[in-house]
């Protein structure tokens, strides 16, 4: 009899493990909706599906939008549902209260930011030469303030709807910068250039790699119900890319998944 009690114990625990994803490891104490505490402040993990525990991980660190946590983007299909399928581990840190301090260089949340991917670090087996960072909104801009004073640590950064007026020069720099935006976003309104010019959001960058004329503008789409212009620029050993759609201020569908199937060299699919 005892013997039946432990087994179905011992049943109902990795029963609940297996469906409740954010059920707590013993090995890992917060992933999922169970925050990692930090330094005063927390930070959100979610793993890739179907991973082995064992192989080294690429990692998305996100920037929520404002009025938001880190909880938000490990449950939101735009952006976990994207890392999920692509083999890439999340990380979303937590602005203090609930926003990002992007505004001047030295801000608090870089170092923060650094610090949680340490953090993970020494959790999960991350593959430092496949970091990439993204942010929405508020976090897009906090993504900016990142690109341009830890960007180094990063392959590519990835801004949607959002545009970080910047001037100087940035020591630290991702290899490589993408932005999307909406030509109707009224939260953010677009920021069109001289005679309503539309690859003015990523001038600061172009400027930074010394890009000269864009070499490619094409249209294509993701989902039947949002398509794109995309004008790249190849700058030497950088690159600059923009998305351009007809919508408003949101995170696009399909357009996470997307950026990180090119950037892993994946087959791009949906979702």
């Amino acid at each position: 009899m005892i013997r039946i009690l432990i087994f179905l114990a011992l049943f109902s625990t990795q029963a609940n493990a297996q469906t409740n994803p954010d059920s707590i490891l013993p090995d890992n104490p917060c992933h999922g909706q169970t925050a990692c505490e930090l330094d005063g402040r927390e930070y959100h993990v979610k793993e890739p599906d179907g991973w082995d525990g064992v192989s080294p991980l690429p990692v998305l660190l996100h920037f929520h939008g404002w009025a938001r946590t880190g909880a938000g983007p490990v449950y939101n299909g735009r952006i976990s549902g994207a890392t999920r399928r692509r083999g890439v581990l999340l990380i979303a840190p937590t602005g203090v209260n609930k926003t990002w301090n992007f505004r001047q260089s030295g801000s608090p949340d870089i170092a923060f930011a650094n610090a949680a991917l340490e953090d993970a670090a020494k959790r999960y087996p991350i593959d430092t030469s496949q970091i990439y960072v993204s942010g929405y909104s508020y976090g897009g801009l906090m993504a900016w303030r990142y690109a341009c004073e830890s960007g180094d640590r990063a392959l590519a950064v990835m801004s949607i709807s959002a545009t970080l007026a910047s001037s100087g020069h940035c020591d630290q720099q991702p290899t490589e910068f993408r932005e999307v935006y909406g030509l109707r976003d009224t939260v953010l309104d677009f920021p069109y250039g001289p005679d309503g010019d539309t690859t003015f959001p990523v001038i600061f960058w172009r400027d930074q790699y010394g890009c000269g004329d864009a070499t490619d503008e094409t249209d294509y789409a993701i989902t039947q119900r949002r398509a794109y212009t995309r004008t790249t620029w190849d700058c030497g050993p950088n690159k600059v890319t923009l998305d351009i759609h007809p919508g408003g201020h949101l995170i696009p569908r399909g357009w996470i998944g997307r950026q990180l199937d090119e950037l892993l060299d994946r087959t791009p699919t949906y979702p």
